[in-house]
């Protein structure tokens, strides 16, 4: 069932943020759709779609990627990376703001693949392992909660709680009640995505940036996926809106990641279609691609789980 649930995932991830490179090493290769058992003719029937989804502007571009097998079948890009102050076609290689992607990809497999090692566990209080997080009546929150959107907390604080620093921020965000007592009510949160990067940096010494290129983007030869894209990757970045006048291009949109620096365990995630093939591949291989193991199976197995929540199932970090 878990393999079913992953391939109806790699459609969602890749139709809703991502775009295409070609890798050399650890990228998917490529196949005509007959090769793997798919229907070429109904793979077109998605530029009939997009083109719709482009005439009634609900978007400006994409890139779609479909992957079946273990290889690339349909890879193409549709429409404009950029619309203002001129039209920037896009292409294969587009640079996309993963935003929410950046829960389940960056902050959950992180969390995971430390839950594997054993140095922190599902229900440990979040507490145990950020005191300051105790304050007004969190004491019994656990990192399961954090993950499957059951912590009782608010879906964000105010945007003033990020504008006087990342050391204010975080007294703001520890001082938080909870709307609901733990465990008894599903409440989308990107504080408790924000919550979760920070324990990742508490455990390891390191940012969730830098946890998660060397633990699980670069085991993969996943170039193209960063928290703060270099020059190069900006170039190639998807435009989305104007902040202090100026076009976000390479810069996370969430205004709350953007406040801290750019690394957030809810937003600030970037990366393309083929990197994110590369990754979703690794999930269906049960946490191992072309040889490099980044979770167990039983790592995998559980982080896909149906874990029953008020409003229905949630994986830990993913919906379902």
């Amino acid at each position: 069932m878990y393999r079913n649930q992953f391939i109806v995932l790699l459609s969602a991830l890749l139709l809703s943020a991502a775009s295409g490179h070609r890798l050399t090493f650890a990228g998917l290769p490529h196949a005509e759709p007959h090769q793997v058992g798919m229907d070429g003719d109904c793979l077109a029937s998605i530029d009939e779609v997009v083109a719709e989804g482009l005439q009634n502007k609900q978007m400006p571009g994409c890139v779609v990627a479909v992957g079946r097998r273990g290889k690339i079948v349909y890879l193409r890009a549709f429409g404009y990376r950029q619309v203002k102050p001129e039209k920037v076609p896009t292409t294969t290689d587009t640079v996309f703001d993963l935003a929410s992607l950046t829960k389940p990809i960056a902050t959950a497999t992180s969390v995971m693949k430390l839950v594997e090692e054993g140095r922190i566990r599902l229900h440990d209080r979040v507490a145990t392992h950020i005191p300051e997080f105790e304050q007004n009546g969190k004491g019994n929150v656990r990192i399961i909660h954090l993950l499957t959107h059951q912590a009782g907390l608010i879906p964000d604080n105010p945007l003033e709680d990020y504008l006087h620093g990342e050391k204010q921020a975080w007294e703001k965000i520890y001082a938080l009640s909870l709307r609901a007592e733990p465990g008894t009510r599903f409440i989308y949160t990107d504080v408790g995505f924000l919550v979760l990067g920070e324990l990742v940096r508490r455990i390891t010494g390191a940012d969730l940036n830098a946890y998660s290129q060397r633990e699980i983007f670069q085991p993969l030869n996943m170039q193209e996926t960063t928290f703060l894209p270099n020059q190069q990757l900006k170039k190639r970045s998807a435009v989305t809106e104007k902040r202090n006048d100026q076009w976000i291009r390479g810069d996370v949109h969430d205004p709350r990641a953007y406040h801290l620096g750019g690394v957030a365990g809810h937003a600030g995630l970037f990366s393309t279609a083929e990197d994110l093939a590369v990754f979703a591949q690794m999930m269906l291989g049960e946490g191992t691609h072309q040889g490099r193991r980044i979770l167990a199976p039983r790592t995998v197995r559980t982080m896909t789980a149906p874990f029953v929540v008020s409003s229905g199932v949630r994986g830990l970090g993913w919906d379902k």
